[in-house]
């Protein structure tokens, strides 16, 4: 990398094709923005996986960097928030499908999408947390904001080996709930008690046949999976009980029972990532910073170098992934 040349993973469709390939960019053809970013970490979400596969419809623009979020050192500023030599993290703000991604060792925003490196941890761990970790974070505040609180009922997470999922059940076992990891995938268990959970179950347990209502089971629940799993969640979410819906790898739609909702008043919160205002986006990352300890960040990150993006793609997507993917765009 110059100064005005760097490296970045492309996609580009057009001719009947589709390519995805390491390519030099100028920074002069970076999109416009007050703040250019020398990037050292990204990270592999799900929503990143069908960006570079092409199995789902994420980029809007071609050519297009993907990649949703990074972690970098401002090397220019516009903005009096921000000087050169400051850390900053992006999640979101459509970065990766409407904008230039993090896939890539330079890129420019507004400044208005950079939350400060939180005190405490690195570049690289905040790629751990990223868009993934944010996420669980939300949800935790949502949980709590409509009643969850100290119980001796159970917490469950589903798709709780994932990026999401592993983070919402070390930040709600950190928090002292105790947490039940839902898997589909068995050998994760030691895994997932490492990060906190007491109890680990098959995500069958929500998809297979019962009753409208069943007892009552679950204080809370963080939903990454949707589809069945998610509606089977509510039979067995208890009096006031309240879930927290943020993803789609099991379906987007989904059939559940009135009976939860009128005979329990269970409360059902949508939880995005993507537009959450800067005010809501700093203070879910300094508790972030101030209660995930960093070692169990480090538990459950992969560092990969950016070439291997694609084949991770195929992983992540066929829901093969445990724990988080950090890109070091520079190696």
């Amino acid at each position: 990398m110059s100064d005005n040349i760097f490296r970045a993973l492309v996609v580009e469709e057009g001719g009947g094709g589709r390519s995805v390939e390491l390519r030099d960019v100028r920074v002069a053809d970076l999109p416009p923005g007050e703040v250019l970013v020398r990037v050292a970490y990204s990270t592999l979400n799900y929503k990143d996986g069908l960006a570079v596969t092409g199995k789902g419809k994420v980029l809007r623009v071609n050519p297009m960097a993907p990649g949703i979020d990074f972690a970098g050192t401002v090397v220019e500023s516009a903005a009096p928030a921000f000087k050169p030599g400051d850390e900053v993290v992006l999640t979101g703000w459509g970065v990766g499908e409407r904008h230039w991604g993090g896939f890539s060792q330079m890129n420019r925003v507004k400044a208005e999408w950079l939350v400060p490196l939180p005190e405490g941890i690195s570049l690289k761990q905040a790629m751990a947390v990223g868009t993934a970790g944010f996420t669980a974070m939300l949800c935790v505040q949502a949980l709590e904001r409509h009643g969850l609180g100290p119980t001796e009922r159970e917490v469950v997470v589903t798709g709780a080996a994932g990026g999401v999922g592993s983070m919402a059940v070390a930040m709600l076992a950190r928090a002292g709930y105790r947490v039940v990891a839902a898997t589909g995938r068995p050998a994760e268990a030691e895994y997932l008690r490492g990060l906190g959970a007491a109890d680990v179950i098959d995500r069958a347990f929500f998809t297979g046949p019962g009753r409208p209502l069943e007892s009552e089971r679950w204080a809370a629940a963080v939903d990454t999976v949707g589809g069945a799993v998610l509606g089977g969640i509510f039979r067995s979410v208890a009096y006031h009980g309240v879930v927290a819906a943020c993803g789609n790898a099991g379906g987007v739609e989904f059939t559940a029972s009135v009976f939860p909702f009128i005979l329990r008043g269970v409360r059902l919160i949508g939880v995005e990532s993507v537009l959450v205002p800067p005010a809501e986006r700093l203070a879910a990352w300094a508790r972030i910073a101030r209660d995930l300890p960093t070692e169990l960040i480090d538990r459950m990150t992969e560092v990969i170098p950016l070439g291997a993006v694609p084949a991770y793609s195929e992983t992540i997507t066929n829901a093969q992934v445990r724990g988080r993917i950090v890109i070091d765009v520079n190696a």
